[in-house]
């Protein structure tokens, strides 16, 4: 007998620990189920503790308490806590279950910049549901996050503090025409709704308006007017048709055990500063569902999210158009895989140029929700090949809702750590800042390889009219900041430079470039070059002894030589070059005028029939023995070309003979500079469509 009543004593006690632990599951599900997720976390958080381990039924029960309290905390934008509760559903072997609590972990380690523990989750989800892109996805956020970084972009981040309070703020818009106008929901005191919205914990949002004041600052927001438009329920994302005439937003009804999903509401603009009452628009089959995140850009064709059947996962992005002869929307249509995931895309935009901006967790990013840009496709509603806008303007947190006010300026939502807080939406300005620009010109003598001149007046005429600069000693002379602090060159300007220098022949043809387009830092190396007003030495040509056959062997590769003047030619189309030839002072004059005119011709019917070179553009002349070369002595080392502090040598036959007995090398070396073939500009206007024919003697030989 005693027996019995002991047995069924335990068995009251079981059956009451049961029922306990029963009441704990029934009220976290209650809430959970109506996604009131800030309200459900502590109930979750109570059924996991009051939950024992033992038995199979128990410890799956536990393991989904623990999975659930993630999710209410993920939603709730918690994500340490979050990933404190999926650590102990995965200890508790949820994953057997609901693979999907690798996911949800990693991207919560994403977001802690956990990236190798991240990406150990991520490669775990793959295995278990290689189907689903999301797991791909995450490994590749956690490979290439240092390359997101590394690609940052100079943008220059502002938290709008003049407009944001410790409550949400988030989704700004113009809501006229001018930009003096800045509509956004906030959860701010002041607002219609009461209490705490048991879904985010947050009090109810509602929608408000913020005017540019003389200075250009935005003033204290007030509520948007008109009856209807704020309620006790959320609104949030708008949107304005192009005229700011039609207002479109979001608003998301919370009742007691009801799961009603958000909608859309229209309202035409009433007066000034006044809307009429909404209306709500048709998009949807069931009231769970949600639509919300209005985009359009003229009232009539009309971009949202929604987590409707038949998308590819989360929510996703659809469309629908209004027909003025029903006076209704079309069945909305989704806008396929090349922009939704199987995560979430939310928040969509309209840029200044068409393409469409949206927010996505489905695609590789930095964390959370990224914003993306995708191009739009010739004059159809579509839009394609999404990509990443990179940092700063997305991080690990959630970033959302961007809207260009020009193609520098705009604003975005992100819940980054900030005055406020960290996942606490706030609004942000991301401004680009000017293209930095520097020039550097260089002048060389093209009569020579890799010579600079000094001295040379560089002029540089742009928007703002020319300055000046002179060369250095290597040739260069280089702008950047004026005195002032502003720079030289400016953004999407064209600039012509031109050079000149005594002694060198005008520059006719100058240097130009523009900085429209460059969307870039850019450093702008420009090289140019100046003809001088004396003969243009050639690199070494030499002919056999009393003949005008070059010599191009070891010893010297004349036809090397006559390359430069190819290269020369055909870098300076415009130049019009006469190729002289000389001859020593030994021998006849007669014959050495002969010599000199064939060598000269040799030079002309190479360049001309083996290079290709237009004939007009040479004229070959014979010198003969009558033009005694120049040259610089200094430190007993005769030099070619000008240089400092050396005493000019006219190479006359006297001069030479004068080492005839004393010196033979030097004797020899001296009649060897004066055997030579040197170039000397005719012109610099050379044109093809109106140049005479060339003499064609220059291609017979003279006889010797």
């Amino acid at each position: 007998m005693k027996i019995k009543v002991v047995l069924t004593f335990l068995l009251l006690c079981v059956s009451a620990l049961g029922f306990a632990q029963n009441k704990y599951i029934l009220k976290a599900n209650e809430a959970y189920a109506r996604e009131n997720y800030y309200d459900a976390a502590e109930p979750c958080k109570t059924a996991y503790t009051k939950l024992t381990s033992k038995g199979k039924s128990a410890f799956e029960k536990k393991a989904d308490m623990a999975f659930k309290a993630g999710e209410c905390y993920r939603h709730t934008e918690r994500y340490r806590d979050a990933n404190e509760w999926y650590d102990r559903a995965i200890l508790l072997e949820h994953q057997k279950v609901n693979p999907i609590v690798y996911l949800f972990n990693g991207d919560m380690l994403l977001r802690m910049r956990e990236y190798d523990k991240a990406k150990a989750n991520y490669e775990k989800y793959q295995a278990l549901v290689p189907e689903d892109g999301r797991g791909l996805a995450g490994i590749e956020s956690c490979e290439k996050n240092k390359e997101f970084i590394a690609e940052k972009k100079p943008y220059v981040i502002a938290n709008q503090v003049s407009i944001n309070k410790p409550e949400f703020d988030m989704s700004c818009v113009f809501g006229d025409r001018k930009e003096t106008k800045l509509y956004f929901g906030s959860s701010r005191a002041g607002a219609t709704g009461k209490g705490k919205n048991p879904r985010s914990g947050e009090a109810y949002m509602d929608l408000w308006i913020s005017e540019l004041d003389k200075k250009l600052n935005w003033t204290e927001p007030y509520l948007v007017k008109g009856e209807g438009i704020n309620t006790e329920d959320d609104e949030g994302t708008l949107c304005f048709d192009d005229r700011g005439k039609t207002m479109f937003f979001t608003r998301c009804p919370n009742e007691k055990k009801m799961n009603l999903g958000c909608d859309i509401w229209m309202s035409e603009i009433k007066g000034k500063d006044e809307w009429k009452e909404p209306t709500k628009l048709v998009l949807k089959s069931h009231d769970s569902i949600s639509v919300g995140h209005p985009c359009t850009y003229d009232g009539k064709f009309l971009i949202f999210a929604s987590d409707m059947s038949g998308g590819f996962g989360g929510r996703d992005l659809w469309y629908t158009s209004y027909d003025r002869k029903t006076d209704s929307w079309a069945t909305p249509k989704n806008m396929g895989p090349e922009i939704n995931t199987q995560g979430n895309e939310l928040f969509p935009t309209f840029a200044l140029n068409g393409d469409l901006l949206y927010s996505s967790d489905g695609k590789p990013g930095l964390g959370g929700l990224d914003i993306y840009r995708a191009k739009k496709v010739g004059e159809e509603n579509k839009w394609e090949n999404p990509t990443n806008i990179g940092a700063p303007i997305n991080g690990e947190n959630n970033d959302y809702s961007m809207v260009e006010k020009d193609d520098r300026f705009g604003y975005f939502t992100s819940e980054r750590k900030g005055p406020n807080g960290e996942n606490s939406p706030d609004i942000y300005s991301y401004e680009q800042p000017p293209y930095l620009y520097d020039l550097k010109v260089i002048v060389a003598d093209l009569s020579t390889k890799n010579t600079y001149i000094e001295g040379v007046t560089v002029t540089v005429t742009g928007p703002e009219g020319p300055w000046t600069g002179l060369t250095d000693e290597f040739g260069s002379v280089f702008w950047d900041k004026k005195p002032a602090g502003d720079y030289y060159i400016k953004e999407n300007s064209d600039y012509s430079i031109k050079i000149a220098k005594d002694g060198y022949y005008e520059d006719t043809k100058g240097a130009s470039f523009t900085t429209v387009g460059v969307n870039y830092d850019q450093h702008f190396l420009i090289e140019m070059g100046l003809f001088p007003k004396r003969p243009i030495r050639l690199p070494e040509v030499r002919y056999v002894l009393n003949e005008w056959t070059f010599i191009n062997d070891s010893t010297c590769m004349s036809k090397d030589s006559l390359e430069f003047v190819f290269d020369l030619l055909k870098a300076r189309p415009e130049l019009l070059l006469e190729l002289s030839s000389h001859t020593d002072s030994r021998g006849s004059d007669v014959k050495n005028q002969t010599l000199s005119e064939n060598r000269a011709r040799a030079c002309y019917k190479y360049l001309v029939e083996e290079r290709g070179v237009d004939p007009r553009r040479i004229v070959p002349v014979g010198k003969g023995e009558g033009q005694p070369r120049t040259v610089y002595l200094k430190d007993g080392i005769y030099h070619a070309a000008p240089t400092a502090g050396a005493e000019e040598v006219v190479l006359t036959e006297a001069y030479i003979n004068k080492f005839k007995s004393s010196d033979k090398v030097k004797y020899e070396m001296l009649h060897t500079m004066n055997r030579r073939t040197e170039g000397a500009v005719l012109s610099l206007d050379f044109d093809s469509a109106t140049a005479a024919e060339a003499n064609p003697v220059y291609k017979v030989y003279l006889a010797y």
